[in-house]
């Protein structure tokens, strides 16, 4: 059952983000919302594949490379979903789904095994979970420093085109860099502080000072500047776009050495 859901939401998710797509160069409008439709029947289905995985796994299905990526992109969705209800802002679709499809379709070609968890690892889902929503925040702050670069681009070369139109003011799109910066720092951090507690459970040591810790902690060190430099120094527009992009392409390099390492080349 959590297959066929799973197979359901790839296919309706790869239609979203098709039309989100499509959205993004044609003036229809009727683009948008089929896309919102489709996405949020995907976004169901996506809902129902996680639970049923929950009752087939008897633990939060977060204990694999599968199912932490399969999380991350619900959450994506998620966020999409509520922005879109709450600001009417079409043209993120075409940025976030495009990621969250990217996502899903990599846990697709992991190992999708059910693993079974000793005892003292069964609340190893707090630290996973905090992390990939801080991670949630960070791409979220990466998508907006994306758009942020194209507005940015079509004004300075007074290309005034269809997508122009439809892209949120620069104002905006900076004020949405910062905030996503804003939530996912704390939810990283606490991600962060419970694998630590995790692993003094269950190793005995808060840090192994492994290439997965160094690498979270560096991603951490390298947000907490950015973030006190919008704060307290004033970065803002073009650096702070940049600087998330760079720092989110960390964040998902680091992930993929993780991956490689824990199930080999061919994952």
């Amino acid at each position: 059952m959590p297959v066929m859901f799973f197979m359901t939401t790839m296919v309706l998710y790869l239609a979203g983000t098709a039309f989100s797509l499509a959205y993004l160069l044609r003036r229809s409008e009727a683009l948008s919302k089929v896309s919102l439709g489709v996405t949020g029947i995907g976004f169901i289905s996506h809902t129902l594949a996680l639970i049923t995985r929950v009752m087939a796994a008897d633990h939060v299905p977060l204990a694999s490379f599968h199912e932490a990526l399969s999380f991350f992109s619900w959450a994506l969705v998620l966020v999409f979903l509520g922005v879109e209800l709450r600001h009417r802002i079409h043209v993120l679709g075409s940025f976030i789904l495009p990621l969250a499809l990217i996502s899903l379709l990599s846990a697709a070609a992991l190992p999708k095994e059910v693993p079974t968890l000793e005892p003292v690892l069964r609340t190893v889902w707090v630290h996973v979970t905090l992390s990939i929503l801080g991670t949630v925040g960070f791409a979220v702050a990466f998508v907006a420093g994306i758009m942020y670069l194209i507005q940015d681009g079509l004004l300075k070369s007074k290309r005034f085109n269809i997508l122009y139109t439809k892209l949120p003011p620069l104002d905006y799109l900076d004020y949405l860099n910062q905030q996503s910066i804003v939530l996912g720092f704390p939810l990283l951090t606490l991600g962060i502080i419970t694998g630590a507690l995790s692993a003094e459970f269950a190793r005995g040591s808060y840090l192994n000072w492994n290439p997965e810790q160094t690498w979270a902690l560096v991603t951490w060190v390298f947000y907490f500047v950015v973030l006190m430099g919008r704060l307290t120094v004033g970065w803002r527009a073009k650096r702070a776009a940049y600087l998330t992009i760079i720092g989110f392409a960390g964040v998902v390099l680091t992930f993929i050495g993780v991956v490689l390492k824990g199930h080999g080349p061919v994952a």
